[in-house]
């Protein structure tokens, strides 16, 4: 038994210390909100993603994917440096512009081999643009005027097709040429209420054709109709009828040499647009236009 102090005899304070060890403590700390934030932050991530994905284009998705899309350049394979420890360089080359001249591309691609210089695309020898929007609508133009003389001179050669002259229709639109071949009270294109092409009509599709071959300008085709409408709209109507005799006069045109990269719209309007606006009902109203668009220059137009 110990001693009391100073010889006094008093018991000796006993000092009790207790250690509480809480199991739970870890639910009060702060893990969980760093966790809760990254996910707040991956879920803001997503619906931006997804407002992005609905709010462009398919243009526009690209070249944001081409923004962040990162660039890299083989400088071992591209014979401007290497992996090594000076970058491919030896060290009595001359061309050194730093201590670390050899790690970077630049003093290779600003190299100069030859003082030749390269074709002038798109630019006159004065620096003009060459190709300019108006430039090209004025050369458009005169091959549509062209072409127009040159499928009037192959019709006029062929007895059998001779007679559909008035049927074929050149008019200059804001887009560019257009080539009507319009129906009327004693001949159809197309054989009624389908889109088999008329032998003859076949044929002048066909040397329209080799008018449009010599040119490179894309290619618009619009069927139309007129409003007579059919006993069952759901089996037959006019929109699918002007559809399909747009897509025959492009497989005809296809037939005829033209490739496919130079159609740019195929499209039926039924009776949407009539040529006869007061007589909706006017074989006249039923056609088929095919129109050479302008190109648009290098720049744009």
């Amino acid at each position: 038994m110990a001693r009391a102090p100073h010889g006094a005899n008093v018991p000796p304070k006993i000092i009790v210390k207790k250690i509480y060890v809480e199991g739970h403590g870890g639910h009060h700390g702060g893990a969980w909100k760093v966790a809760y934030a990254d996910f707040v932050t991956a879920m803001m991530a997503f619906f931006l993603l997804l407002w992005l994905l609905g709010a462009t284009t398919e243009k526009q998705r690209k070249g944001i994917a081409d923004y962040f899309a990162p660039t890299l350049i083989d400088t071992k394979s591209k014979g401007i440096g290497g992996i090594g420890p000076f970058g491919g360089e030896s060290l009595m080359s001359q061309e050194r512009l730093g201590p670390k001249s050899g790690q970077s591309a630049m003093q290779a691609l600003a190299t100069v081999t030859e003082s030749t210089g390269g074709p002038q695309n798109g630019f006159g020898p004065k620096g003009s643009i060459r190709s300019s929007p108006r430039q090209v609508m004025a050369e458009d133009q005169k091959n549509f005027a062209k072409l127009k003389r040159e499928v009037m001179q192959r019709m006029a050669m062929k007895a059998d097709i001779a007679k559909l002259a008035k049927h074929i229709r050149f008019t200059m639109t804001p887009d560019g040429m257009r080539i009507d071949l319009v129906d009327d009270a004693d001949y159809s294109m197309f054989a009624l209420g389908t889109t088999a092409l008329d032998p003859r009509a076949s044929e002048l599709i066909g040397t329209v054709a080799s008018g449009i071959t010599a040119t490179s300008n894309p290619i618009m085709i619009r069927g139309h109709t007129d409003s007579l409408p059919y006993g069952d709209p759901r089996a037959m109507n006019n929109w699918m009828l002007s559809s399909g005799r747009a897509e025959a006069t492009r497989r005809r045109l296809a037939l005829a040499g033209i490739p496919e990269s130079r159609f740019h719209r195929i499209e039926g309007v039924a009776d949407r647009e009539p040529m006869i606006v007061k007589s909706p009902g006017d074989p006249r109203n039923r056609r088929v236009a095919i129109t050479l668009l302008y190109r648009a220059g290098t720049f744009g137009a």
